[in-house]
């Protein structure tokens, strides 16, 4: 089984997966997205997974989008109600507006898998990992550099973490 694709304009996103569905691809999948920020020009890239599913075969299509930093992806709850919960992931996770959001609890686009209190969005490309800061990388070389020989790798401090040599001794 191969997966068919189709890219649609961000303004087309709701439509298209509701063709879809009307096509017979009622099953859905899951929904995510890649931080594609450093591209010109700069977007996410969401992509929506489906199924058609009849006896004895099986299609899968891989529907796609580029949202625009900045920008809103419509919300499919209304076409998928499996939805709900890769948006709020994909909101939670890339700071992705999401229009339209509706699980019929009427609580909107809430916290779904990061702690109370959480700041950032950890799938983006600009957000800094506490762990590469707080202790050095475990390897001598970076990925891809030869074993003999070479610089080490450079330590790298985000902006607003103070220098080690700051604070109680």
């Amino acid at each position: 089984m191969t997966d068919e694709r189709r890219e649609v304009p961000v303004a087309e996103w709701a439509a298209a997966a509701q063709a879809a569905r009307d096509e017979g691809f009622d099953f859905f999948d899951w929904l995510s997205a890649v931080d594609r920020t450093a591209d010109e020009p700069p977007a996410f890239e969401v992509t929506l997974h489906l199924y058609a599913v009849a006896p004895r075969a099986l299609r899968g299509l891989l529907l796609t989008t580029r949202v625009p930093e900045g920008g809103e992806l419509p919300s499919l709850t209304g076409i998928f109600a499996g939805a709900a919960w890769h948006e709020r992931e994909t909101h939670e996770m890339f700071g992705l507006a999401i229009s339209g959001f509706d699980d019929g609890t009427g609580l909107g686009l809430r916290p779904l898998l990061l702690p109370d209190g959480f700041e950032g969005h950890p799938l983006r490309k600009d957000f800094y990992l506490a762990a590469r800061v707080a202790k050095d990388w475990p390897g001598a070389k970076e990925p891809g550099q030869p074993h003999t020989g070479g610089p080490g790798r450079r330590k790298m401090q985000p902006p607003g973490v103070p220098p080690p040599e700051w604070g109680p001794r």
